[in-house]
């Protein structure tokens, strides 16, 4: 019988790791829980490979194809398949190798009596917190269906301006990297051709140009500790990440990120789209506005205008509105909190919300393309310095050179 490597949480929330044995990852799972051991993770120890490699796997599903299965999913159970047999046809049918696991191992807790939303909260790499939170939403408040498809449509929006954000950047990325190698090729390859000149200047007592020196000596750097500059800036690219993922981390990051011209902007109007998409969605399906917010609040993808809606929950359940403590925050536009304000007092601050998105959304491609406009001519006049630079190294030697002779 296959072996299982389990994290698992004791009844006094000990963490215990060990193996187990047993015919299936289900079977495992149900011998732990005998044990009231509550599984974390659990590993088929015959098909993983060394455990310190595992992040080089892909690991997340992309949105297109996640929204594609939700949907397929949604379909099946509003024309009256069970969610067991649903689960079924996803695993038997679906395409994507993973996502055919995914739904079969998501079957086999559903058909143990684990909630639909616990299951797919245990394959966080799958499905995002945001996911979990409407699906929750819509199997506590009975709209699981239009819950699933609310998703599927999340996700294809997100996916599209996300794409659209891509594409727009590839044009200046290659830039980026085309420059980059032509100067590299310069500096390598062009530059110590003319060293025999450089050493004669040198030797006759005439001296390098300032700039000369500067090129020469830049070149050594390069091919002596080009290396150990690489390592320092791979350190200090990664302490900035581990140090991204901790709380305050993340506090501050966003806070710099939102100080950023006009990237700074687009980003803000992204999370305010998100959190009004959302919110808009749950409560056009019912969900109470403190719940919703909730929710919601986990979207945006900032942890400042994060901490501005949980602050607004607390304010609306000690029955103020939710527009004043959002406008204090600094964080959403003053037309957009005038709108959810009349919105408030009219009692259709669903409508107005999803509207506002959209609106949010078509303005967030028109910055981007200001952005774009603004970042190719940006490039090609630093790759033209970078060449420059490396051309007047060159040439003002020989120019020296030339009029000592004449």
């Amino acid at each position: 019988m296959p072996e299982y490597a389990f994290v698992a949480r004791s009844v006094d929330g000990k963490t215990t790791r060990g193996s187990i044995t047993a015919e299936s990852k289900n079977d495992a799972i149900s011998e732990l829980r005998q044990r009231s051991l509550y599984p974390l993770t659990i590993r088929d120890l015959r098909t993983t490979s060394w455990p310190a490699m595992d992040w080089l796997r892909p690991q997340g599903i992309s949105a297109e194809v996640l929204s594609a299965h939700l949907s397929q999913l949604a379909d099946l159970l509003e024309n009256g398949v069970s969610l067991l047999e649903s689960l079924d046809v996803l695993a038997r049918e679906s395409t994507h190798p993973r996502m055919a696991k995914t739904f079969g191992e998501i079957k086999g807790l559903v058909a143990e009596g684990v909630a639909f939303e616990e299951s797919l909260a245990r394959y966080p790499a799958q499905f995002p917190d945001i996911c979990v939170s409407i699906v929750r939403a819509g199997a506590e408040g009975g709209f699981l269906e239009d819950a699933l498809r609310r998703v599927a449509e999340y996700l294809e929006v997100h996916a599209e301006l996300r794409g659209k954000i891509t594409s727009a950047l590839a044009y200046p990325a290659f830039l980026l990297v085309a420059g980059v190698l032509v100067t590299l090729f310069l500096m390598l390859f062009i530059v110590p051709r003319f060293q025999q000149l450089f050493d004669r200047l040198e030797d006759s007592g005439a001296g390098l140009p300032a700039i000369t020196q500067v090129l020469l000596t830049s070149r050594i750097i390069i091919l002596e500790q080009g290396w150990l500059i690489l390592l320092v800036l791979g350190g200090i690219g990664f302490g900035l990440h581990q140090a991204a993922q901790s709380a305050w981390g993340k506090v501050l990051k966003d806070r710099w990120i939102l100080k950023l011209p006009l990237l700074g902007e687009i980003v803000r109007q992204s999370a305010v789209s998100r959190f009004c998409r959302i919110l808009g969605t749950l409560l056009s399906n019912g969900v109470p506005l403190l719940r919703a917010l909730e929710i919601s609040s986990k979207s945006t993808g900032n942890q400042l205008l994060e901490q501005a809606i949980t602050t607004s929950a607390k304010n609306v359940s000690s029955g103020e509105s939710l527009s004043k403590p959002l406008g204090a925050s600094g964080l959403i536009p003053p037309a957009t909190m005038a709108m959810i304000r009349i919105a408030e007092e009219s009692n259709s601050l669903d409508r107005v919300l999803l509207k506002v998105a959209e609106a949010i959304d078509k303005k967030i491609q028109r910055q981007l393309d200001i952005l774009v406009r603004m970042i190719e001519p940006i490039m090609l006049l630093l790759i033209a310095a970078a060449v420059l630079f490396i051309l007047l190294g060159l040439l003002l030697p020989v120019y020296d050179m030339s009029d000592a002779i004449g």
